[in-house]
Parts: structure tokens; sequence; C-alpha cells
């Protein structure tokens, strides 16, 4: 049961932080498509960051769990946060 809670929470992580990716996206490109905004933010090389913005949503969801007496769920979210940071460092290299 502690595992499967911890996936879960990996998962809710990882899914919320794609949606922060594409939020952010939609707020900072300016009208242009989703697409197109990741390919600048590769060629510019700001991805990083675009990708470190998404992770706010994270916050949320970890809280959330914690109110919620869920705290395997919420070590998952935060081991999600934790393998984004590290994408974010190794993408800086």
């Amino acid at each position: 049961m502690i595992k499967k809670d911890i996936i879960i929470g990996i998962i809710v992580g990882l899914i919320a932080n794609a949606i922060g990716v594409f939020i952010t996206a939609n707020i900072l490109g300016g009208g242009d498509s989703f697409s197109t905004v990741i390919e600048a933010a590769i060629a510019e090389g700001f991805i990083g960051k675009l990708v470190s913005l998404g992770a706010v949503l994270n916050l949320i969801v970890f809280f959330v769990f914690i109110k919620k007496k869920q705290d395997f769920r919420a070590r998952g979210v935060l081991l999600a946060t934790i393998l984004v940071a590290i994408l974010t460092f190794i993408i800086k290299i």
C-alpha cells in the first residue's frame, strides 16, 4: 500500500508538472502555439526555466495531499519534484 501511494504521488506530480509547463508556456508564449513556444525555449536555451516554473503546480498538489493526511502521496510528489530538478540540472549542462 505504501509503495502504491508513493507511485501515485509521483505520477500525480509529473502530471501536475506537465500541466504547469503547458500553462506557463501559454501565459509566456504571447499567443503562440504550445509547440512553437517549446521549440523557441529549446533553441534559446530557457527550457530548464520553463520546466522549473511548471513545477510550481507541484507545491499546490503537495499541500493538498498533506492536508488530506496522505503523507506517502505527498512524498511521491516531492520525489517527482526532485526528479524534475535533476532533469533541469542535466538540461543546463
